[in-house]
């Protein structure tokens, strides 16, 4: 139940972080980092909630799919056609394809599996013993 909760709490930590990018922040190379990787850390979040017991490393790899999807998604062109008919839609699709989105999204889903795993390990091995 606490990692449920956590991924929750990530979520909404998360969206909050990428909304301030989003609206709040000058359009530059390092906003656009890091709302790409605000945006891996809220897609991990939501797959922890829906699936809390499944390994850090299974939910990293679903991430880093889920968020490439999404960006070679955005090469059909819909995305930046659905925003002009509903602009929250960016927050979900983007709009258009770049290339160093995926070194982002590979990095950040890395990192976060790793802590993810790290920080889980020693709890496991109490169960354990």
């Amino acid at each position: 139940m606490r990692r449920r909760l956590l991924g929750v709490a990530v979520v909404l930590v998360a969206v909050a972080g990428g909304l301030a990018v989003h609206f709040g922040a000058v359009d530059t190379t390092a906003s656009d980092i890091a709302g790409d990787a605000l945006y891996v850390v809220a897609v991990w979040g939501g797959v922890v909630a829906l699936f809390p017991r499944w390994s850090s490393w299974l939910v990293g790899a679903i991430v880093l799919v889920w968020c490439v999807g999404v960006e070679l998604f955005q090469l059909t062109g819909l995305p930046v056609r659905w925003a002009g008919e509903w602009p929250p839609i960016v927050l979900v699709f983007g709009t258009v394809f770049d290339a160093r989105d995926l070194l982002v999204y590979a990095v950040t889903a890395l990192v976060i599996a790793g802590t993810d795993a790290t920080v889980r390990r020693p709890r496991r091995r109490r169960l354990s013993d």
